[in-house]
């Protein structure tokens, strides 16, 4: 499916589409290109709703008031995964450490919270055997992930070749064994 401006939201909604394909339609109508997927594709609703470009407020970050950050240092609002960051989380934790989805979602919702809690929520995270959910804008590495998991031996590009027919469809993007049947086209 294109993406077009004749689209309705609902039709829009139907379809998957790639980031870069949200960023060329934006780039094409004159809409603002930065931001996540979440953002591209709330943007574009909008313009196809309207005819018009979303009038966004944009909030200045303050510069981090914090220079050296310690174990009892609060997270704050509007936390960055950024590199002053890692490194603080590399020295405690170890080289092994990643701003994993979870580990950030807690971050984010815990502004009140030490970097001390920050990382026993990490470790507990790590330790966790709760199956992580990937979220909606990652649409293709839960496809991925899924069609590996029901299909041992079988490739990457098998892979891919069953998630392009997927996408070509109305509907949802999850896998399912019948989406095999692109692998015999």
């Amino acid at each position: 499916m294109k993406l077009t401006k004749d689209l309705s939201p609902e039709e829009f909604n139907e379809y998957y589409f790639l980031k870069e394909e949200l960023k060329d339609f934006c780039r094409d109508e004159g809409l603002k290109i930065s931001g996540s997927k979440q953002d591209l594709e709330r943007r574009i609703i909008h313009y196809l709703e309207t005819g018009e470009s979303l009038k966004e407020t944009t909030t200045k970050s303050l510069p981090n008031e914090v220079n050296e950050i310690k174990l009892d240092s609060k997270i704050g609002e509007n936390f960055k995964c950024s590199e002053d960051k890692r490194e603080f989380f590399e020295k405690e934790i170890g080289k092994g450490f990643k701003f994993k989805v979870k580990f950030q979602k807690w971050l984010k919702s815990n502004p009140d919270k030490t970097y001390k809690d920050a990382i026993d929520a990490y470790y507990e995270i790590q330790n966790s055997k709760e199956k992580t959910s990937i979220g909606k804008q990652f649409q293709y590495n839960q496809y991925v992930k899924d069609f590996f998991e029901d299909n041992n031996g079988k490739s990457l590009d098998d892979a891919i070749k069953c998630w392009k027919y997927k996408k070509s469809l109305k509907g949802h993007n999850k896998y399912e064994k019948s989406d095999l049947m692109a692998l015999d086209k």
